[in-house]
């Protein structure tokens, strides 16, 4: 059976000199699936997602991406290899116009970037409409697509999204859930923290509950939410 393409494997850790948060945590996702952890509050959803993108030094657990173990890498050197990161908030630049906040996002390519521009605009129309306009003055949903625009403008292998529906409508809500599938479609790998467990879970190909920073269940999405136990404790039901 051939390695998952991104793996976060039994990871330990905290931040700084505290206690740790994670215990032996494992999570994963093949090429271009969409893999979304779950979990109450404090379940260390959050501190998983920034350990596999290095935000977090582990004391012990490895991170390997495409077979390669990434683990002593930092964030940046991890956006090199193709990972993205949106963070959940202060992830646009508010003064920039939506347009300038696109460009930052190609920061590291040489080559012509008008072509993702316009495929950024395509997946999220209402961004070429208010292009000239500064990102700061848009909708919480808009500022949310704004920041997902800006990370694939690196052209990823690996997306990873913290709580990316957080504060918006439902209607939103769902639309941004179909720009995701939509780009794993295209084959970009995601891997994503999500509030809204019974949505995100209906969209996932696998999914990860965790409890006080360590696996409560995993399985495929569909699994997940047919499981009684799942359902009484983290779905309302």
């Amino acid at each position: 059976m051939s390695e998952p393409f991104l793996t976060g494997d039994a990871m330990t850790g905290g931040y700084g000199t505290g206690a740790d948060i994670l215990h032996e945590c494992t999570v994963s996702v093949d090429k271009g699936e969409i893999a979304v952890i779950v979990g109450p509050n404090g379940a260390g959803k959050s501190t998983a997602m920034k350990a596999v993108f290095g935000m977090l030094k582990l004391r012990s657990g490895t991170v390997r991406l495409d077979g390669e173990d990434i683990t002593a890498l930092t964030p940046q050197a991890r956006v090199a290899k193709g990972m993205a990161f949106v963070p959940q908030t202060n992830n646009i630049f508010t003064s920039m116009t939506v347009e300038e906040n696109l460009e930052m996002g190609a920061f590291l390519r040489r080559d012509d970037i008008h072509a993702t521009i316009a495929q950024i605009y395509d997946l999220f129309p209402i961004l070429r409409d208010k292009r000239r306009q500064a990102a700061g003055e848009l909708s919480g949903g808009q500022r949310q697509q704004v920041a997902f625009g800006r990370a694939l403008m690196t052209q990823p292998k690996v997306l990873m999204l913290d709580e990316p529906t957080a504060g918006v409508s439902p209607i939103v809500m769902d639309e941004l859930f179909d720009r995701i599938i939509e780009v794993a479609r295209a084959g970009v790998t995601i891997l994503m923290v999500e509030q809204n467990a019974r949505q995100a879970l209906e969209i996932a190909d696998k999914g990860y509950v965790l409890v006080q920073g360590r696996n409560g269940y995993s399985g495929s999405g569909k699994d997940l939410l047919a499981n009684p136990d799942v359902r009484k404790s983290f779905l309302g039901g």
